[in-house]
């Protein structure tokens, strides 16, 4: 317990006040399989007590409110004390457009996102690795700042959609997916670039099958100017 905490409290100085190597020693961690929701985390440590910044938890699946939900809670916790614009994303991907609208509100908010996530152990949030794939790049585009740290995970692939609807003469017909037209494309790469990544995230995604996953390697975070692995 005491090395937990010792942990959580490096990571909340490494994060707020730009320290390296946060993730050193913890282990990878799932996304949530849920619509993605938010909730404010705090640190606590004898170091900064009552001072203990508070971050955004963001973690679960891009929704078409998500961008709404997210202003929603931004407003709800206005007033909170301590409060920093610092993101914590952790998410399997979602809503193509819809990550796109979050991502522009994390821009205009000016936030840094941090790809990671937070458990809770005795009531003390602690950091362990996160992940953010498919759509959820989009989003992550959108921060001032954007870290994904070595033990976290961005992976990309091609746009895709689903039609389950069924066929004439069948009563049951396996999905048909459908993928984004060149001027979907041509959009977020546009998207991309007026963020400050390369399009070229997008022209490598989209030569990745949808069933595939293509997990973006540290050169390639900084080849694409997608993330720094630190702050």
């Amino acid at each position: 317990m005491a090395k937990t905490r010792s942990q959580a409290i490096l990571f909340l100085f490494a994060l707020v006040f730009g320290g390296a190597g946060f993730f050193a020693h913890l282990e990878p961690a799932t996304a949530q399989s849920s619509a993605m929701s938010f909730r404010l985390a705090k640190l606590e440590g004898r170091a900064c007590g009552a001072r203990c910044p508070r971050v955004i938890v963001a973690e679960g699946i891009i929704e078409e409110d998500t961008p709404e939900a997210f202003v929603d809670f931004l407003k709800s916790v206005a007033d909170a004390p301590n409060l920093r614009d610092v993101i914590v994303l952790n998410s399997p991907g979602g809503r193509v457009v819809a990550s796109m609208r979050l991502g522009a509100a994390l821009r205009k908010l000016r936030a840094a996102v941090v790809v990671a996530r937070f458990d809770k152990d005795d009531d003390l949030d602690f950091p362990s690795a996160g992940q953010c794939m498919s759509a959820c790049v989009y989003a992550l585009m959108g921060g001032a700042r954007r870290i994904v740290p070595p033990q976290s995970r961005l992976g990309i692939h091609r746009m895709s959609s689903k039609d389950n609807s069924a066929s004439l003469g069948r009563l049951f017909a396996a999905a048909t997916p459908s993928y984004a037209s060149p001027d979907m494309v041509d959009a977020l790469a546009g998207y991309a670039a007026q963020m400050g990544v390369s399009p070229t995230v997008i022209r490598v995604a989209e030569r990745i099958p949808p069933e595939e996953i293509h997990i973006v390697s540290p050169a390639e975070l900084r080849r694409w100017r997608l993330a720094s692995p630190k702050f």
